[in-house]
C-alpha cells in the first residue's frame, strides 16, 4: 500500500512540475507582454477536455555547463493531440519559460515522433512556435533537431496539412520550418521572424533596424509574404486556425468537409448585374463579387496584405469548400506582377494538393511592365502561377468579369490549360492586348490617313487641332475594336469559353458545375514531380 501511495504521489509531482514550465514567476512575465502560456494556447486550439498529451516527462541529455541540474518535464514543449471541430489534429506548443523555448534534442525528438504519427494517421499538424532558437548549450545535435524536423516538413507537404502560429520570437533556422509548412501566421507586435537579427545585421552591413521592421507580423505581412494572417492577440491568431482548418481536410486522401449550408443555390443577385462600371479603365472592389457569389457572403481571405493585386481565400459554394482566386481591379487595375504570380501560384498548388476546387474570378489587363519587373524575373514568376494551374487536377472553374488580355489571360486558369468550366459576363473583353494599346498598331496608317484628310479639307492644321482630329479618330477606332475583338463572343464561337451568362446567374451556375464535377477525376503523366520554375 504504501508503494502505491508513494507511485502515485511521484506521478502527481512530476505532473506539476511539468504543468509548472519554468515557474509562476516566468509565467507572469510572459503574462505580462500579453502572450498566453504554451498549454492555455492548446486549450484554445483544443476542443475542451480533447487534449492528450505525449511525452510529458521527456527531459534533456545535456551535462555541460551546468545543466544537468536545470532539468524541467517535457523540456519546455507541449505535445500532443486533440480534436478541433470533432476533428483529430496534432499540435506542439513551444513554452518560453522553460530555456526561452529552445530547441534540444530531446525535445526536437518529440516532435519528430509527433509528426510521424500525424503522417501515419492523416491528420493536421499544428505548430505554436514561441522559441528563441536552438539551445546554445547543446551544440550540433540541437542543430540536427532542426534539420530532423525540415525533413518531416517536407515529406508531409501535400500530404497533410501544416500551419504555424509564430507567437513570439522565431529566428535563426527556427523559420524554416514555418517557411515549409502550408500557412503561417503571426500576432502584431508579440512576433517576429528573420534568419539573421537586427545585432548581426548592425555588425555586418551596418543597417540600423529594429526587431519590429525587420520581422515582425506586419512586415511579413505586408512586404515579404512569409506570413499568410495577421491577429491582433494569441486569442485572436488561435481562432484563426481553427477557422482555417474548417477549411481543410485532414489529409490528401479526403474530400474537405462540407457544412449544412441554408443560403439558396440558385440565389441569384441582381447587383451583380451593375458592379462592373460601364467604363473599362473604372475599379471596382472583386471581393465584393466574391461575397455575392459564397455562401452567406463570407469570404476567408488568405494573404490579404500581400499583393493586394490578387485575392484568394476560402469561401463555401452550397457547403463545400472551394479556394478562391481573384484578380483585384481596385489595386494596380489588377495586374500580375511577382508577388502577385507567387502568391497565387502557392495557393492553387496547396488546393490542388488537397481536393479543394478551384473558383477563378478574371479581370486581368496583362503583367505590369517595367525594368524593376522584369529583372526580378517576372517571366520566371508569372510562370509559377501557369504551372500551378496547369498542373491541378481538381475542379477548376473560371469567370471572366472583364479584362481578360494577352498572356494573362492564358494564365489565369483558361480554357486551354485544362479548366473544366469557363464562364464569362457579357462585359468581358478578351484580346491579345486592350483596345487602346490596340488601335496604334492595327489602325496606326488609318489614323494617318485621317488626319491627311482633315488637312486636305481644312488646310494645314495647328498641333492642337492635329491632337484633336486623332483623339476622335481613336475613339472611333478603339469603339470599332471593342466591337469586333474585345468581347467574348468570338472565344465563346471556338469554343474557349463554355457560355457568356448574365452575372446574377453565376452563384447557380458555378454550384450545378461544382455538383457536376463532383467525381472529376484527372492526372498527370506518371514522373517523380515536375521542375516548377522555382
Amino acid at each position: 500500500m504504501e508503494n502505491r501511495e508513494h507511485a502515485i504521489e511521484e506521478l502527481a509531482r512530476r505532473n506539476r512540475l511539468a504543468e509548472e514550465g519554468g515557474g509562476q514567476e516566468r509565467r507572469e512575465r510572459q503574462a505580462s507582454q500579453g502572450k498566453l502560456s504554451a498549454r492555455e494556447r492548446i486549450a484554445l486550439l483544443l476542443d475542451e477536455g480533447t487534449f492528450e498529451e505525449t511525452d510529458k516527462f521527456v527531459t534533456h541529455r545535456c551535462t555541460d555547463f551546468g545543466m544537468a541540474e536545470k532539468r524541467v518535464p517535457g523540456d519546455g514543449f507541449v505535445t500532443g493531440y486533440g480534436r478541433v471541430d470533432g476533428r483529430t489534429v496534432f499540435v506542439f506548443a513551444q513554452d518560453f519559460t522553460v530555456f526561452g523555448g529552445s530547441l534540444s534534442e530531446s525535445n526536437a525528438a518529440k516532435i519528430v515522433k509527433l509528426m510521424d504519427m500525424a503522417m501515419r494517421v492523416g491528420a493536421p499538424m499544428v505548430g505554436l512556435n514561441d522559441s528563441g532558437g536552438a539551445r546554445i548549450q547543446e551544440g550540433v545535435v540541437s542543430l540536427a533537431g532542426y534539420a530532423d524536423i525540415f525533413l518531416r516538413n517536407t515529406l508531409a507537404s501535400g500530404v497533410i496539412p501544416q500551419i504555424s502560429a509564430i507567437l513570439g520570437p522565431c529566428a535563426g533556422g527556427a523559420v524554416y520550418s514555418p517557411a515549409i509548412t502550408d500557412f503561417t501566421l503571426m500576432v502584431d507586435k508579440t512576433s517576429y521572424m528573420f534568419v539573421t537579427g537586427p545585432d548581426v545585421i548592425k555588425t555586418v552591413t551596418h543597417e540600423e533596424v529594429t526587431k519590429e521592421q525587420l520581422g515582425g507580423a506586419t512586415t511579413h505581412n505586408e512586404i515579404s509574404g512569409v506570413a499568410h494572417f495577421m491577429a491582433h492577440d494569441d486569442q485572436e491568431c488561435i481562432a484563426m486556425v481553427r477557422e482555417l482548418l474548417s477549411f481543410l481536410p485532414s489529409n490528401n486522401l479526403e474530400d474537405p468537409p462540407r457544412k449544412t449550408c441554408t443560403d439558396p443555390a440558385d440565389r441569384a443577385d441582381s447587383e451583380l448585374d451593375t458592379i462592373v462600371p460601364f467604363e473599362a479603365n473604372q475599379p471596382y472592389d472583386i471581393k465584393l463579387v466574391i461575397e455575392r457569389l459564397v455562401d452567406d457572403g463570407y469570404f476567408f481571405e488568405v494573404h490579404e496584405h500581400f499583393a493586394r493585386n490578387l485575392v484568394i481565400g476560402f469561401a463555401r459554394m452550397n457547403g463545400r469548400p472551394v479556394g478562391v482566386v481573384a484578380n483585384q481591379p481596385a489595386f494596380l487595375a489588377g495586374v500580375l506582377d511577382i508577388d502577385a504570380s507567387v502568391k497565387g501560384a502557392r495557393f492553387v498548388r496547396f488546393c490542388d494538393a488537397f481536393n479543394i476546387p478551384l473558383i477563378t474570378l478574371e479581370d486581368v489587363p496583362g503583367f505590369l511592365p517595367g525594368t524593376q519587373q522584369e529583372y526580378g524575373g517576372i517571366i520566371r514568376h508569372g510562370a509559377k502561377l501557369l504551372y500551378a494551374f496547369a498542373e491541378a487536377t481538381v475542379p477548376k472553374l473560371t469567370v471572366i468579369t472583364r479584362k481578360a488580355y494577352g498572356g494573362a489571360y492564358c494564365v489565369m486558369s483558361s480554357k486551354h490549360i485544362r479548366t473544366d468550366l469557363n464562364l464569362a459576363w457579357p462585359t468581358a473583353e478578351i484580346a491579345v492586348m486592350g483596345p487602346e494599346g490596340a488601335v496604334n498598331i492595327v489602325y496606326g496608317r488609318e489614323l494617318e490617313e485621317m488626319v491627311k484628310q482633315a488637312e486636305a479639307y481644312e488646310g494645314p492644321l495647328s498641333e492642337e487641332r492635329k491632337n484633336e482630329v486623332l483623339a476622335t479618330a481613336r475613339a472611333e477606332k478603339v469603339h470599332e475594336f471593342r466591337e469586333q475583338f474585345a468581347n467574348p463572343y468570338i472565344a465563346a464561337e471556338r469554343g474557349y469559353l463554355d457560355g457568356v451568362i448574365l452575372p446574377h446567374e453565376t452563384r447557380r451556375r458555378l454550384i450545378d458545375a461544382l455538383e457536376m464535377l463532383d467525381g472529376k477525376r484527372d492526372k498527370n503523366p506518371p514522373k517523380k514531380h515536375g521542375n516548377i520554375p522555382l
